[in-house]
């Protein structure tokens, strides 16, 4: 007979083989235990993380609102305040052209006043002796109106003089002024243009000239009257004296 020959068959797992092969699978278990435990607790720490900026986002939010709402209340009430400063500037710019136009109509009341009472005392200053000035120049006056002598044409005063003297060939009017100003000079020019288109109305062919006469006469004024053809009248201590400068010719009309 025969010999007979076994396989190999594997060798059997010992019971303290598995007892180690478990506890490994303990450990492991144990160890992924413990990685769930701690990233479950990243996990809740990133949450809370999270939670906190969003609260301290809402809380910067509310205060970023609080503030921009304080500052619109501000910026109102500085509108409010600019308002309120503006109408009382305005109101206070009134008040003062008010006061400055009171101002300048009493000046100029009491600027007419006195230029009303100067050309009143006209004959008491000028008139005295001014034809025998006039006359010293070669005319023959034997007459002298004062007191503001009015030309009138269809019951409407168009032009008043102060003074007036007059022969039988010429008629010079005087104007008086506190202090003569260009506007003085222009306006005695249109002044005796109106007197020569009324006498020659009246068929009076009479030459007529002009005179200013002035207690304060400023040389501007002074050189204005003397280039328009007028005679030139100023103070000289307690009278008047006609200023006749070299190669003057009055004008006539």
């Amino acid at each position: 007979m025969g010999t007979t020959t076994l396989p190999d068959y594997p060798r059997g797992v010992t019971f303290e083989e598995v007892w180690a092969a478990l506890q490994d699978v303990a450990e492991r278990q144990k160890e992924t235990d413990r990685q769930m435990k701690e990233y479950r607790e990243q996990m809740k720490e990133t949450e809370r993380i999270l939670k906190e900026a969003a609260l301290h986002h809402t809380l910067r939010q509310e205060e970023t609102d609080q503030q921009m709402k304080e500052y619109r209340e501000q910026q109102k009430e500085s509108e409010r305040e600019r308002k309120e400063r503006q109408k009382e500037s305005e109101r206070e710019w009134k008040e003062y052209r008010e006061q400055m136009e009171k101002s300048s109509r009493e000046w100029d009341k009491r600027m007419g006043n006195l230029t009303n009472r100067f050309g009143e005392l006209a004959e008491h200053l000028v008139a005295p002796g001014i034809e025998e000035r006039f006359n010293q120049l070669g005319y023959h006056f034997s007459e002298v109106a004062s007191g503001g002598i009015k030309i009138v044409e269809n019951k409407k005063i168009k032009a008043e003089i102060d003074l007036l003297l007059q022969n039988d060939s010429t008629i010079i009017a005087v104007e008086v002024k506190v202090k003569p100003d260009l506007d003085d000079i222009n306006d005695h020019i249109k002044r005796l243009e109106i007197l020569s288109e009324h006498r020659r109305d009246k068929n009076d062919h009479r030459k007529v000239e002009g005179a200013i006469a002035g207690a304060i006469f400023g040389a501007a004024e002074k050189k204005a009257a003397i280039q328009a053809g007028l005679y030139v009248i100023t103070q000289s201590g307690d009278t008047m004296k006609i200023e006749v400068p070299d190669g003057f010719v009055p004008r006539k009309w």
